[in-house]
């Protein structure tokens, strides 16, 4: 929410646009504030899900495809089910992300197979499914910037997941978000993974596009 001094009266923010920093926190302040950010839009927007669904660019399943990763939504994630849906009805081929010791396994799934309760309230596919190589995933994210820099969870477990896809081939990754949930800069470390797009509910960001003109000016 936006307070404005003298007035008396609090205006909420508009979510339906990058968020803007006054300060560079450091990232447990970032996340924190992020968290209220994003339970902020989700509220404001119940149709994201659908709306971010219609505006994907099928051109991303043709040239990144046919395996695509996605997740399932806790908290204010953005869901990512109906997008998932029409992807698998244009032929992708769907995995999940199962958490093991070694971090992220993919594994395969479709709609209308079971899932299992997992800790920290993650449903995930059972141990038993097929492990999987996606090639273009969908991500959860607390922030992400012009550059493709990601704030996640604090765990680095995405971050690991996809460093053994790049190394293994190709790899691209692309952001769930609310508009909201872009920042002017994500504090980065370096094992931290860089996005290559963003889909939100008004819209693509193409990141690596952005990331490299950015590289070419020196910025």
């Amino acid at each position: 929410m936006r307070n404005f001094p003298g007035r008396g009266v609090t205006q909420p923010a508009d979510r339906s646009k990058p968020t803007h920093m006054t300060a560079r926190p450091d990232k447990t302040q970032l996340r924190h504030r992020m968290r209220t950010i994003r339970a902020e839009a989700a509220a404001r927007d119940p149709d994201a899900a659908e709306r971010l669904a219609e505006l994907f660019p099928m051109k991303l399943l043709e040239r990144y495809g046919p395996v695509i990763s996605g997740y399932v939504a806790i908290n204010e994630e953005l869901d990512p089910m109906p997008l998932m849906k029409r992807l698998a009805d244009s032929g992708a081929e769907l995995c999940l992300p199962r958490m093991t010791e070694r971090g992220i396994s993919w594994r395969l799934w479709s709609f209308g197979e079971p899932l299992e309760r997992r800790p920290f309230g993650l449903s995930e596919p059972p141990e038993d499914a097929p492990e999987a190589e996606p090639t273009l995933i969908l991500t959860p994210l607390l922030a992400f910037d012009a550059k493709g820099n990601r704030l996640g969870y604090g765990r680095g477990h995405y971050d690991g997941a996809l460093a053994a896809l790049r190394e293994k081939g190709r790899a691209f990754a692309c952001a769930v978000a609310y508009a909201a949930q872009q920042i002017d800069s994500v504090p980065i470390e370096p094992h931290d993974q860089p996005l290559d797009w963003a889909i939100t509910p008004v819209g693509s960001i193409p990141l690596f596009m952005m990331r490299n003109m950015a590289a070419l000016k020196g910025g």
